[in-house]
């Protein structure tokens, strides 16, 4: 599933009032703001991103007071457009561009196809969107390289755009005039990003000790609950759910934002169904933690801990698959069975059930993709 984004327009209000709505925004995971007065003032509250019709924003805006808002009329060849020339001319410059577009006519619609090809960004602003046929505009610019934008007013306009068609729009923008609108529209948008992956059941065929060898720990910015993990393993096609380390012991205190994920050549999967090797991860990466019913959500590594550690091999087989991993051979570390609790590595053994993820492409640089690799 591709990852949705949100952006604010400011309200109409003092400053002080829209100061307030930008700062709930930043604190609700939103930092796309558009806004043509206060340019200056409002980089002041963090690392913005200013959508403007001026040089000094970071995505320059067409369409404003022009043909996009129906501020000057559009001619049906679109030959003499002003949005078109602008957006044009702006990317010659090496800008980053967005267009502002008010759907209310079938002319209207055709100008957003038109400028889709040429921008980065495209706001698609319209009165109802059960109305407006946005499955046509999205099925037009699919081959397009530009991020669909539907201006919304609340929460449920804001889901229509997101799941119009399967693939619904890249995201949405709204105006930022209510604190708690701001706060459920910015976790919608986190819910429809949401990747789920379809978990199996293996039946555990080997268990062996090993040696030692260097193990990853991955500690996110999240804490986890029991039931959550990563996905991990020794091949990209099979992974198992590696348990958090969210669980008392009598041996160590829970640490809740931890996964002892296994050695460093070992696969852990990330955000948009791609793999990375644990060895890889450093402070800022985003990992994908994953529960027991294969739902997920996006976290932040905070830091990767490598160290030298005995290790253990754990197989198992699935409709004739053999699936391995390497783990760290102590108590505290756990996969999950087939009734979704945490089994410790200690207490494994043969014909145990446990949940897995089996890709049916090979992969490529971490991404899928349909070919033929043979890993054991």
């Amino acid at each position: 599933m591709q990852e949705k984004f949100a952006w604010i327009s400011t309200p109409d209000e003092l400053w002080e009032t829209k100061k307030e709505m930008i700062t709930t925004a930043l604190e609700s995971g939103i930092n796309y703001v558009l806004d043509l007065d206060d340019i200056e003032q409002i980089r002041k509250l963090g690392n913005v991103k200013i959508i403007a019709n001026t040089d000094d924003a970071d995505i320059f805006l067409v369409g404003i007071n022009s043909e996009g808002d129906g501020f000057v009329e559009l001619n049906e060849d679109f030959k003499d457009s002003i949005d078109i020339a602008n957006a044009k001319k702006a990317k010659s410059e090496g800008k980053t561009v967005c267009a502002f577009i008010k759907i209310t006519d079938k002319a209207h619609e055709q100008l957003a196809v038109k400028l889709g090809s040429i921008v980065d960004y495209i706001i698609l602003v319209a009165t109802d969107w059960t109305i407006i046929p946005l499955e046509n505009i999205i099925a037009d610019l699919q081959k397009s390289d530009v991020e669909i934008i539907a201006a919304v007013r609340d929460l449920d306009s804001a889901r229509v755009a997101l799941e119009t068609l399967e693939h619904g729009t890249d995201g949405i923008i709204f105006e930022a005039n209510d604190f708690n609108t701001i706060k459920k529209i910015a976790q919608n948008v986190v819910e429809a990003s949401q990747e789920k992956y379809e978990l199996q059941i293996a039946t555990i065929t080997k268990v062996k000790s090993l040696g030692s060898g260097d193990r990853v720990c991955i500690d996110t910015t999240d804490m986890m609950k029991p039931g959550e993990g990563m996905l991990v393993g020794s091949y990209s096609k099979f992974m198992f759910l590696i348990h958090s380390e969210s669980l008392e012991s009598e041996y160590v205190a829970s640490r809740p934002f931890r996964v002892n994920a296994g050695p460093v050549q070992a696969y852990v999967m990330v955000p948009g169904n791609k793999t990375r090797y644990l060895s890889e991860l450093v402070a800022g990466d985003e990992v994908l933690i994953v529960n027991s019913e294969g739902e997920t959500r996006t976290a932040y590594v905070g830091r990767s801990k490598i160290e030298r550690r005995p290790l253990m091999l754990i197989e198992a087989e699935y409709e004739g698959q053999t699936i391995r991993t390497l783990l760290q051979n102590a108590e505290t570390i756990r996969i999950v069975d087939e009734n979704n609790n945490p089994l410790s590595v200690a207490d494994v053994k043969e014909g145990d059930k446990v949940k897995v993820y089996i890709e049916t492409n090979a992969r490529h640089f971490g991404i899928a993709i349909d070919e033929t690799i043979i890993e054991q």
